[in-house]
């Protein structure tokens, strides 16, 4: 059985309403706590797999104290040497956590190894477990803390690579007298950060500071009780906001086609949706929390539902959120499911051959 998010309107005198361009997925990479190394390197393996099946990126999400990737940066840098043309992505880092110079090094170094090919995603406000490791992380009181989009602002600040102090302000260093600035300094990697925008307020920032908007399955219903109404306000408001800039917006949804799984594989995969429903129904918590249904069951099913979605069809960027709870031979046969079932039939056809 597919669950599926109710379409509001037809379109079938003009045709879909859906063109995907870009295809990429979103994995938490997971791992077992006594075997680290073996869940990372089965992530990093899976994004080679996603490159043969012709996706157009590849994300990590970055998690602290769970059993997942908590260092990005240092995970894409190992994925840029088993790629060659995958965007590399984070969704997303929480910027409270970091300091922006050093994260903007990083974030350098991991460009110039990978040949230009990332995606750094972020997320602003007090940043997840702090009552647990904020006294780890800062020297004072965190709490006190700044931790409002300012820091985002400062690690654009540093990546746009502009020179310290005066005209005349050298630093020297063995063999080499030069003007001071972030090393290395990676032309364009400032205009491919992105924002995870669920809201009218976040997404207004991104578009007027220049970032892209990441919107998956969680927005809140601000004008709308209506999930896909909502999260189109969103990409609505973030256009606005940026005017004439050239913007992405890449927007994620959990799909999970049932087509190669075995009889087991697929009973797991909607007891899953089963479970998940429910939150579906009605908005949560002071925010109004809206969340999207869970696309699972035949491709066929799947991207009749997708041309149908009001949002994706706003965009030309779709990201396939893995869920938690699955196992890599799950995320290896959903991925391929959607790259040779479910994203052709949305207007979608593999990077290879684009070429």
């Amino acid at each position: 059985m597919t669950i599926t998010t109710p379409a509001p309107e037809t379109h079938a005198e003009t045709g879909p309403r859906v063109a995907v361009r870009s295809l990429a997925f979103l994995t938490p990479g997971n791992y077992d706590d006594d075997a680290p190394a073996v869940g990372l390197d089965e992530t990093l393996a899976l994004f080679e797999h996603g490159e043969a099946l012709g996706f157009d990126g590849a994300w990590v999400r970055q998690r602290h104290l769970e059993h997942g990737i908590s260092s990005a940066v240092v995970f894409l840098a190992a994925a840029s040497q088993r790629t060659r043309r995958l965007e590399l992505g984070t969704a997303v880092i929480p910027i409270g956590y970091e300091s922006p110079f050093r994260l903007a090094e990083d974030l350098s170094t991991l460009d110039v190894l990978s040949g230009g090919r990332v995606q750094a995603g972020f997320s602003a406000g007090t940043p997840p477990h702090a009552d647990l490791i904020g006294e780890r992380v800062f020297d004072a009181d965190w709490r006190s803390n700044d931790f409002s989009h300012a820091r985002i602002e400062r690690l654009l600040d540093n990546l746009r690579g502009d020179f310290l102090g005066d005209g005349d302000t050298v630093i020297h260093s063995p063999g080499n007298t030069q003007r001071p600035r972030l090393q290395p300094y990676s032309p364009g990697l400032a205009g491919r950060l992105w924002y995870g925008g669920g809201s009218l307020g976040s997404a207004e920032w991104a578009g007027r500071h220049g970032l892209g908007l990441l919107v998956g399955n969680i927005v809140a219903g601000e004008t709308s009780d209506d999930f896909a109404t909502a999260q189109r306000a969103v990409i609505d408001r973030y256009r606005r906001a940026a005017g004439d800039r050239v913007s992405r917006i890449a927007l994620g949804r959990v799909i999970v086609p049932t087509d190669s799984a075995d009889r087991a594989t697929r009973a797991k995969y909607r007891e899953y949706a089963a479970s998940r429903y429910e939150r579906t129904l009605a908005p949560h918590g002071e925010r109004r929390t809206l969340f999207a249904r869970d696309l699972i069951g035949p491709a066929d099913e799947i991207a009749e539902a997708l041309a149908a979605d009001a949002a994706l069809a706003e965009v030309d960027e779709l990201r396939i959120e893995l869920p938690y709870e699955f196992g890599i031979d799950d995320y290896r046969q959903i991925i391929a499911d959607v790259a040779g079932l479910v994203a052709p039939q949305l207007g979608w056809t593999p990077a290879e051959e684009r070429a």
